[in-house]
């Protein structure tokens, strides 16, 4: 290849793969691409995966169906495209991938995409390539930062990873497989981010990881820092307004990381805490190491300290053995909970974990029928929690331009989308908006008048609602 290149990269599942995607873009934007959002222009395509839920490789592969007509058109309009597989279905599939689709020149895992320039390099001289090693060296030691213009188009909120891999051995979960054993980076390393994300705007900080709040990274005094610990070191750079984390673990949810909720103002009264099920038996089988009610004592010691927390949390139904019994136990939970939303799914076998090899799979109508009633429940519940915020005034940060002329979208301290007539010299900033109605998947507001400031001009902050 020669001249200016394009990059398209598509994203599929959690957070943790846009990051990835995000760091992947950075690393090659050092090799001259440039990222498009058309696949019919790029001369890179890499299909960032995820192999959590149901058929996400049939999808992968579906997608590189289309890709292989694509390739073959460009080629023959004498032009090079090559096709790159990464995360987690390229580290669970390895050179499968590339015996059920030839048109994939590279495969990767999520541990090794720091080597890309040399993997692409080697691709570009016509060989198959596959890496799905787990490194000893660390990829993020040899990650470039990114141009402080590509930070700023990605708008005022961006992922952080602190946090890869899982020890628990859930028994749905393939994550221990293919991320890894639980690695936490080092806090110098995350503050440095962290401090050239604020730099380029950056006003709000989502730390993620598999199991983020086991997180115990090398702190500045030679011992591993807690998240909590983190979380309040983050708070005193200058201009960062906003942290979140996710995703946790309910075993993981110790007695500082609770008062972190009480008292760091940047830390959102919003919290991500899957659950899976409400029947201890499930859970047992589930290798989930708590109860129901350890998780419920988790939730009211954070709700002691901040009543006003927003919890969601993940669902699984028709795991293998469940029981109509063990059903009605979660949805008592849900009950009991009262979530402001929730991902729930069907459940699902991975190949290679201990749930798949059970003989006592529920029937698919079953999961269909549990799946309807749960999302139901979540439903009244989500809905419950959102008209209880009809009429407050919420800090708002401004992220982009809506739809319609003169609008903004932005995000409440409860991570809604809310859709406000703002001018655009809002974007990227914080200001108070009186919710005045609830749409379908997002709030509506209007500016609220900030009585010690002249004109119309919003009070910019970094507190809660």
């Amino acid at each position: 290849m020669s001249g200016a290149r394009k990059l398209y990269v598509k994203s599929y599942g959690c957070q943790m793969n846009v990051y990835d995607s995000q760091r992947m873009t950075d690393v090659l934007a050092r090799e001259g691409f440039t990222e498009t959002a058309e696949q019919d222009e790029a001369d890179l395509l890499i299909l960032n995966t995820c192999h959590i839920r149901e058929k996400a490789a049939e999808k992968v592969y579906s997608e590189l169906g289309r890709i292989r007509r694509l390739k073959s058109q460009a080629a023959g309009e004498g032009r090079q495209v090559l096709v790159a597989v990464a995360g987690c279905v390229a580290q669970a599939e390895g050179e499968e991938i590339i015996r059920r689709a030839p048109v994939v020149d590279l495969v990767f895992g999520p541990q090794t995409y720091h080597r890309l320039p040399d993997l692409l390099a080697r691709a570009e001289r016509g060989g198959k390539v596959v890496d799905t090693d787990f490194p000893v060296e660390d990829k993020f030691d040899h990650l470039a930062p990114a141009q402080p213009a590509a930070l700023r188009a990605r708008g005022p909120s961006a992922f952080v990873t602190v946090q890869e891999g899982c020890d628990k051995f859930c028994t749905f979960c393939v994550v221990p497989y293919t991320r890894g054993a639980e690695l936490s980076r080092p806090v110098a390393k995350i503050i440095a981010e962290v401090e050239r994300l604020t730099e380029a705007g950056v006003r709000e900080v989502r730390l993620i990881g598999q199991n983020v709040n086991a997180y115990h990274g090398d702190g500045p005094d030679g011992r591993p820092w807690s998240l909590a610990q983190l979380l309040f070191r983050l708070a005193e750079i200058p201009d960062l307004a906003r942290l979140r984390y996710t995703t946790s673990h309910p075993c993981d949810m110790g007695e500082d990381l609770i008062a972190a909720h009480r008292d760091l103002p940047a830390l959102m009264p919003q919290l991500h805490l899957p659950v899976q099920s409400g029947s201890d038996r499930i859970l047992a089988a589930m290798n989930r190491r708590h109860t129901g009610d350890d998780y419920l004592a988790v939730i009211e010691k954070l709700r002691a300290v901040r009543p006003d927390i927003a919890l969601t949390s993940d669902f699984i139904v028709g795991f293998p053995g469940e029981t109509e019994a063990d059903f009605r136990a979660t949805l008592a939970l849900i009950d009991e909970v009262g979530y402001a939303g929730a991902f729930s799914f069907k459940y699902s076998p991975r190949p290679g974990t201990p749930a798949a090899a059970r003989n006592d799979q529920v029937a698919e109508a079953d999961k269909v029928e549990r799946l309807a009633r749960l999302q139901q429940a979540i439903d009244r519940d989500a809905a419950s929690f959102n008209a209880g915020l009809r009429g407050r005034t919420l800090d708002i940060l401004f992220e982009k331009e809506g739809r319609r002329d003169g609008q903004l979208i932005g995000r409440s301290p409860y991570l809604q989308p809310v859709q406000v007539m703002a001018p655009t010299s809002l974007l990227n900033g914080i200001a108070p908006v009186r919710i005045t109605d609830l749409g379908t998947n997002s709030l509506f507001g209007t500016l609220a008048r900030s009585p010690h400031l002249h004109d119309d001009r919003p009070t910019i902050a970094s507190a809660g609602p």
